[in-house]
């Protein structure tokens, strides 16, 4: 019967183009049946999507991630970055480490400081909250994207306060977007295995929410290929859809590929470049109100990313310049990548680079 219901909407689309199509939102069971259509003509469906907004532009911007602790006081099976476990190593940052490192970045030119760290019992909420306002009051131009929805519930767990007190907080020391950290998947199931006693998929939300409610952007996450299942990632993306049609505060969505080094899920084969290829294009197709899909390229590799531009994404995230948490597992990002290396490879594939800033105003086309 899904392959009936596809074949009709396969044909839906080549009768009336891609704009009704789109008009005509996708049930579970149909984004379900699109992973099981041909490759190429998934593809070709994200990709006219994609072009309906955006034409040919790749989007990125210029940034740097700081992940100023990694002493954690949760224990989740997937990573690799907590010094809790088997990373002996363990380190917190002064704010006059991260302070330092924010005025190198901004003399490159950069125009966000993306921190997001562990959940961290031993230092002071003013360690969290005061090194935003120290970055707002001395570096005012530069966009601050900090703390995911887990660490806010952490914070209000471990101080007492509660996650209006926290974003209001948020709010009062410069913190002016959210990153989409956290979510993983959403299905509870998955959850009570991978990273139980985290912030719940339900908790996640009325973050999110809350922080809509108050003027403010976000993005949003999806972690998979580990133990998760289709099923589980069409209701992940259908859960995204429901808030986003309440709040609108959605700037992207963000599918992370799992990263199977150095860490206790022990996934011995890698999810697979079709499979990655397959999730972008049924994002792209399912999440009708959210405009931009970025194709993570830490925790992808670039190339991938850039043949994801031709699957519905359009936005490889930034340079990022260090980054800790997806290269403790794996990843080849530690270093991040040089603008103009990115740049060339973004032309090189047949798109049009365009910078942009933390929530997509286009800064400049390279």
């Amino acid at each position: 019967m899904l392959s009936q219901g596809f074949l009709c909407f396969s044909e839906f689309v080549s009768s009336y183009g891609i704009i009704q199509f789109m008009n005509n939102r996708i049930n579970f069971d149909e984004a379900l049946a699109l992973y099981d259509t041909d490759f190429f003509e998934l593809g070709d469906l994200a990709d006219a999507a994609r072009q309906e907004r955006h034409g040919k532009k790749t989007y990125f911007n210029i940034n740097r991630h700081i992940n100023p602790t990694n002493v954690c006081a949760d224990v989740c099976l997937f990573c690799a970055y907590s010094a809790t476990r088997k990373n002996p190593n363990q380190y917190t940052m002064t704010h006059e480490d991260i302070l330092k490192i924010v005025d190198e970045i901004d003399k490159n030119g950069a125009k966000e400081v993306h921190i997001v760290s562990a959940h961290n019992p031993n230092v002071t909420l003013d360690w969290y909250l005061g090194i935003f306002k120290k970055i707002k009051t001395q570096y005012p131009h530069l966009h601050v994207k900090a703390l995911t929805a887990a660490e806010v519930d952490f914070l209000s767990r471990h101080h007492g306060i509660t996650y209006d007190e926290v974003l209001d907080l948020m709010v009062e020391n410069g913190v002016d977007s959210m990153p989409g950290g956290g979510a993983e998947i959403f299905d509870e199931g998955v959850r009570e295995k991978i990273c139980k006693g985290k912030v719940t998929s339900d908790q996640w939300f009325e973050i999110h929410r809350k922080w809509h409610e108050r003027g403010k952007k976000s993005n949003v996450t999806m972690l998979f290929g580990h133990i998760e299942s289709r099923e589980h990632r069409i209701d992940h993306m259908m859960r995204i859809r429901e808030l986003q049609d309440i709040t609108g505060g959605f700037n992207c969505f963000i599918p992370l590929v799992y990263q199977t080094e150095n860490n206790y899920l022990n996934i011995k084969e890698p999810i697979t470049a079709n499979e990655i290829l397959k999730t972008m294009a049924v994002s792209r197709l399912v999440l009708d109100n959210v405009s931009n899909l970025k194709a993570y390229w830490v925790t992808s590799t670039v190339n991938l990313a850039l043949v994801a531009q031709e699957f519905g994404a359009n936005d490889l995230d930034g340079t990022i310049e260090k980054e800790s948490i997806n290269s403790a597992a794996g990843a080849k990002s530690a270093n991040g990548v040089d603008v103009k290396d990115f740049t060339d490879l973004i032309k090189n594939s047949g798109f049009i680079p365009v910078e942009r800033d933390s929530v997509y105003n286009e800064i400049k086309v390279w």
